[in-house]
């Protein structure tokens, strides 16, 4: 069985919350981000909506969207 495509709709007399939907976030090169396990580091590649290159001094990783442990400064 596969999950449907297309979020639910969320009907007015429901008496649960509608779900919240995060903003995306955006970085561009050059860009000077906080992340919970590396530190600080910069942006020196993206991959549009798939993953940024960031250099944190001693190494450079690749962070995946969504960025939930990364923030810009």
């Amino acid at each position: 069985m596969t999950k449907p495509v297309a979020p639910r709709r969320h009907l007015p007399s429901s008496p649960f919350k509608p779900a919240v939907e995060l903003p995306v976030l955006e970085f561009g090169v050059g860009d000077r981000v906080t992340h919970d396990e590396y530190g600080l580091g910069r942006v020196v590649g993206i991959e549009e909506g798939i993953a940024v290159l960031v250099d944190f001094g001693s190494v450079q990783k690749r962070i995946l969207s969504p960025y939930d442990k990364m923030a810009a400064l």
